[in-house]
């Protein structure tokens, strides 16, 4: 029997830093297994999960998240040999919530890599690559929402250069989104892809031209900034103190969320603070804040990892709510 959601082979990102840093340790070597209750809140193919396992003792729980349903499968299979793990098909932006269905309070770590998997870009089918033809899809969860083929038909030319501009940064918003809009349908991510590069003006040396615009309309489609900042803030509760968060990101966008977030938390601050003539006391959940990145190594074997970055920080054992 053939297993359907196994073809695509994905390499692990930063795969030591990540555990280690989620472990609260600087590396992984003679560790004693970790006793706790760990997320990783975007599964993919489990090789964060897998590492991690290796270093919690057997009565650890570890609770694992993702949109993808082809990520859940393999995540089931996982679970089906490993008792500690507790599969949610749901967006970590649901982290509180689905932590309170399944009666835990408080967790001891939780690790994220966001963005798209090697799996989601090199399988045509689900539209993310403008490398291979399929759908226009896009959607981490095939099974609920609107595809990007979908949104491109209804959405107005304004609104198209504008998510563009602001979630891909593209310079040639409106003279893409012009092109995009003319085109007769959206059936095919190559013809897409055709119609972006040949919109636009000025291509970067070793980067498709379309590569801004398709990131853009992934993130839109997805609100992938939106749930990386209700994630984030979820996280303040979800870990209890001591509790270590660790996440991955691959563009500036996301990073500087997580950035911001991080240095924000860890200094007393609170977004829009710094806007304030006497910004108030603020409780500083998080200390120790931390960015690494792949060694030349990671980078010249896995071309993917060139643009990670990996951030975390401690849930600060000291943090206090200010009285009213």
């Amino acid at each position: 029997m053939t297993n359907d959601h196994a073809p695509f082979i994905h390499t692990t990102v930063l795969l030591h830093e990540m555990v280690a840093g989620v472990l609260g340790v600087s590396d992984l070597s003679d560790i004693s297994p970790q006793a706790g209750v760990y997320v990783d809140a975007t599964f993919g193919r489990g090789g964060h999960s897998r590492l991690l396992l290796d270093y919690l003792t057997a009565d650890s729980t570890l609770i694992v998240f993702d949109k993808d349903p082809q990520a859940i499968a393999v995540a089931d299979d996982l679970a089906k040999t490993d008792s500690r793990v507790v599969v949610v098909h749901d967006s970590f932006a649901s982290l509180n919530e689905n932590l309170a269905r399944l009666g835990i309070s408080q967790v001891s770590g939780i690790m994220a890599d966001l963005g798209v998997s090697s799996p989601q870009l090199d399988d045509g089918s689900r539209g993310f690559s403008f490398m291979k033809d399929g759908a226009v899809d896009m959607r981490m969860d095939t099974s609920r929402g609107q595809s990007v083929g979908q949104w491109l038909k209804v959405v107005d030319e304004e609104t198209l250069a504008n998510v563009l501009y602001e979630y891909g940064e593209e310079r040639h918003s409106r003279r893409i989104a012009r092109a995009i809009k003319a085109m007769e349908n959206y059936n095919s991510t190559l013809e897409l892809a055709k119609t972006i590069k040949q919109a636009h003006p000025a291509w970067q040396k070793g980067k498709h031209p379309a590569t801004q615009s398709f990131q853009a309309m992934r993130i839109f489609i997805n609100n992938e900034l939106g749930d990386v900042k209700d994630f984030l803030n979820q996280t303040l509760t979800a870990l209890k103190s001591g509790g270590q968060l660790a996440v991955i990101s691959f563009h500036s966008l996301e990073d500087r969320i997580i950035k911001q977030f991080l240095n924000n938390h860890s200094k007393g601050r609170h977004d829009g603070d710094d806007k304030l003539p006497i910004p108030p006391k603020r409780p500083k959940y998080f200390d120790r804040p931390y960015r690494i990145t792949p060694s030349d190594i990671e980078v010249r074997a896995n071309v993917r990892a060139r643009s990670a970055y990996l951030r975390g920080a401690r849930r600060n054992q000291t943090a206090f709510e200010p009285s009213n």
